[in-house]
């Protein structure tokens, strides 16, 4: 440590607030302290530190502190500088989106349900949030299948009556659009949505049933059908939440799994004593830290990005600072919050399924992670070892050829590196130099331009004092994939060469999937579940498809191509002025000079051009 660093750690106050540790001028990490002094301190001592703690601590070059008034002021503090900064070394949540909610503007005549981002300070009431956008819309439309609120969007004018739509007819409408109905009775209608939405399942039930023992008295069959109706489906739904217990509050529960890397957490989402949903967040780089401080930073992140805390909040563990984080929660919330750790009980059994959750979302995605690894880099590692390269290749070039009876050729270059595909990187060519159909020369002129490109783009950046790119041309495959057998391979190898270049390459023929090495008369077997098979077939196909695509395209735009389109002076606001004048290019032919040259836009001279352009061509 240099003096001056030595110095601003002597003289820390002893107070609450917020220090940054900075290396390069870079913010890595960010936390708070009710005593700035000792925390501060804590990290320069010779004491052992976790190896994540002391990897951060071997960087610190220079730190700032920012006081604060209280804990809670520090804590605030700290989640805002984590959102500016986004510091490497803090516990970071991925997924930082809005949760969506349900909401109703009551201000408003007959109001209708909608779907929110966000909750924002407005005269709406809002329910949620929900897990997502799907669950969202499949409330709603419980909602319209329970009850007669309309589905339409808008404000309803007083002074304007509109014809009823097909809803009112199929008797899942009011319709107060068209003055079918009292705000009364739509009010009444509306009741029964709030219920629903706070979880009241049982007294929306009886009054259904009401309603349709009512209606079958009066012998009103047809709305006592529909009412039975809505009662299945209530009673169906209800059925499905067999997560209903007795205790009645709002609460969400958040457990933590951890394996030494990476945590995950897992938020159990309860309202009106009813499961709605859950869902886990990954919080890399965390599984070394300490529970309390993880599910501190996890809950100050996922309430601050758009969910609304509710009456009570369930942790796994006790917090550091439980009066603080309830605080903010309080203030967030706007009401009352409840913070606990459920020690046993109705509450404990929900954490420990909460628990169990996150430990089996930590589990899959270390799977997929492990699946995609093998189908990537792992692919790399064992193609490489399959053609006798000293080490894995980081980017493979795949090359494919596509015409039409020898019109139009294309050919394409996709780019993979470390086993996934590089869309940026592709390329696509016209081949300029081939007539007809050859494929080995079309082959041979690719590779030499897509050479070429490239040794020019290394050479400028040389001359310019800078190191070869790593993308575009300048980024020197580790690995040609060439789409074809030992002819093509020959081409390639031979354009390869005369560039300048030697490069590992490779044919893939389409029959066996036979690898074909230059120089090599027998071919390659891969096995059939080998991951470099996998990859190598991705990657020939790749080629395949974009090459393709290229080719239609172009067959697709010469297949519209106009005779006019070749005649100097006539552009494409001419040509369009021309065809609205005369329909037809029959037409077109049979008018003279004059009549030409007094279409809009057109002038004699170009008149004249067109006259014998056309008349030539005839």
């Amino acid at each position: 440590m240099n003096e001056e660093l030595l110095l601003k750690i002597e003289k820390l106050p002893e107070c609450p607030g917020c220090y940054i540790m900075k290396h390069g001028g870079e913010v890595i990490y960010v936390g708070k302290a009710v005593n700035l002094k000792n925390r501060v301190r804590s990290y320069f001592r010779q004491s052992p530190h976790l190896p994540k703690v002391q990897a951060m601590i071997d960087k610190i070059e220079d730190f700032d502190i920012q006081l604060c008034q209280s804990n809670l002021e520090a804590l605030i503090l700290e989640n805002n500088l984590i959102k500016l900064y986004k510091p490497f070394y803090n516990i970071r949540l991925k997924d930082d989106k809005a949760y969506p909610f349900i909401a109703i503007d009551d201000s408003q005549p007959f109001p209708s349900i909608a779907l929110a981002r966000r909750m924002d300070k407005d005269k709406r009431r809002y329910f949620g949030p929900y897990m997502g956008a799907t669950q969202v819309r499949q409330v709603i439309d419980a909602i319209h299948s329970l009850t007669r609120v309309r589905s339409c969007q808008g404000l309803i004018k007083p002074d304007e009556m509109k014809r009823p739509c097909v809803e009112y007819e199929m008797g899942r409408c009011l319709a107060p659009c068209a003055k079918r109905c009292t705000s009364e009775e739509y009010n009444e209608e509306l009741s029964k949505v709030y219920g629903f939405l706070q979880g009241k399942y049982t007294e929306l039930l009886k009054k259904m049933q009401d309603e349709m023992a009512k209606a079958a008295q009066e012998m009103q069959y047809e709305r006592a059908a529909a009412l039975r109706d809505r009662v299945y489906a209530l009673k169906n739904l209800m059925e499905k939440q067999n997560a209903a217990l007795n205790l009645s509050d709002d609460r969400d529960i958040i457990a933590l799994a951890q394996d030494g890397l990476d945590a995950m957490a897992y938020v159990t989402v309860m309202r009106g004593g009813h499961i709605i949903g859950g869902k886990s967040y990954c919080l890399e780089r965390a599984g070394s830290e300490t529970e309390p401080e993880v599910l501190e930073s996890f809950i100050m992140q996922y309430y601050e990005g758009g969910s609304k805390p509710p009456r009570e909040v369930l942790v796994q563990t006790p917090l550091e600072d439980m009066e603080t984080v309830e605080q903010y929660l309080r203030d967030e919330r706007g009401g009352a919050v409840t913070l606990i750790s459920p020690q046993r009980g109705e509450k404990k059994a929900l954490m420990l399924t909460a628990h169990k959750n996150a430990e089996d979302a930590l589990f899959k995605r270390n799977a997929k992670r492990q699946i995609v690894e093998e189908r990537t880099i792992g692919a790399c590692r064992l193609l490489g070892e399959a053609i006798g390269m000293d080490k894995p290749p980081r980017r493979i070039e795949g090359f494919d050829i596509s015409n039409t009876q020898g019109t139009l050729s294309v050919a394409s270059m996709v780019v993979f590196v470390n086993g996934a595909p590089a869309k940026q990187e592709y390329r696509r060519f016209r081949i300029k130099t081939v007539i007809g159909a050859n494929d080995f020369a079309s082959m041979n002129e690719v590779i030499s331009r897509r050479l070429r490109h490239g040794a020019e783009e290394i050479e400028k950046r040389a001359a310019e004092g800078k190191p070869a790119p790593e993308t575009g041309f300048g980024d020197l495959p580790d690995l040609f994939l060439i789409d074809g057998g030992l002819e093509q391979l020959a081409f390639a190898q031979r354009a390869m060469h005369e560039a300048g270049f030697d490069i590992p390459m490779f044919g893939l023929a389409k029959r066996l999937e036979e690898i074909f090495l230059p120089g090599r008369e027998d071919s390659i077997l891969l096995d059939r579940r080998s991951p470099a098979l996998f990859l190598i077939q991705r990657i020939r196909d790749e080629a395949h498809r974009f090459a393709i695509t290229y080719h239609r395209s172009l067959r697709g735009r010469a297949s519209t191509h106009s005779r006019l389109e070749d005649i100097p002076q006539i552009g494409v606001e001419r040509r369009r002025a021309l065809m609205r004048a005369f329909k037809t290019i029959e037409a077109l032919m049979a008018a003279d000079v004059e009549s030409l040259a007094g279409v809009k836009g057109m002038s004699k001279p170009a008149a004249e051009s067109l006259y014998a352009a056309l008349h030539k061509e005839k």
